[in-house]
């Protein structure tokens, strides 16, 4: 059974939320938090497995939170929500610690769906809906004068891990990156898992926000 923890400050979406995780045997819903401070406390009193997170709350935001919850729960995973699609917040989040993100609105089958697939500890975000967003809210830093922006990836990745980094980061799947180089997915995936170790990452959201400010690739899905 996976408990979950449900934040939000209006109490319709919550009860919304709650109701539809509710009837299913694989989720408990433990409680409920108006706003991000609340969710903090509950979330180390109730140690729930998964907290679906609004981004945007009263007195303690989502990406507070998040940040919180990361630091001080690593067990407990954190699913974003927002209103928006597109939202500067949802990156934020992400870089907190969030390990996924859905607008609000998602159907019932997706929503258990991401709470499942967070639970298991992978991102729940789809790749070309993250580029969308890093394209959208994070900028390449300027660079250095005589050395391009890039100089920031780090030295240690091979050209080949290298190159599907920035495939990854364009929001290619392990079987479209295998494809496009011709590998099999099993050896994308070991490069991958060495790409994360490298890079200090966590997941593929964190990948990609990474390479978008290295500047390994620009907003518009240029390679740097």
């Amino acid at each position: 059974m996976i408990r979950v923890l449900i934040a939000d400050d209006q109490p319709l979406v919550r009860r919304g939320l709650a109701l539809i995780l509710g009837p299913d045997p694989e989720f408990r819903v433990v409680g409920e938090a108006e706003d991000g401070a609340r969710a903090v406390a509950l979330a180390h009193e109730l140690r729930p497995d998964v907290v679906v997170m609004d981004i945007r709350m009263p007195v303690l935001d989502g990406v507070q939170a998040t940040a919180e919850l990361a630091r001080t729960l690593p067990d407990t995973r954190v699913l974003a929500l927002s209103t928006f699609d597109m939202d500067e917040y949802v990156v934020a989040a992400l870089r907190a610690g969030a390990y996924g993100f859905l607008p609000k609105d998602i159907s019932p089958e997706e929503l258990g769906a991401a709470v499942r697939i967070v639970h298991g500890g992978e991102a729940a975000v789809a790749p070309r809906l993250l580029t969308r967003l890093l394209s959208a809210y994070v900028r390449t830093p300027a660079p250095a004068r005589g050395r391009p922006a890039a100089s920031a990836v780090p030295p240690e990745l091979t050209p080949r891990e290298r190159e599907i980094w920035q495939l990854l980061a364009t929001g290619l799947d392990n079987a479209e990156i295998a494809a496009d180089l011709d590998i099999s997915v099993s050896t994308v995936k070991n490069h991958i898992t060495g790409i994360f170790g490298k890079l200090g990452v966590r997941d593929r959201a964190q990948a990609v926000i990474a390479a978008y400010e290295s500047g390994l690739v620009e907003a518009g899905g240029s390679r740097g």
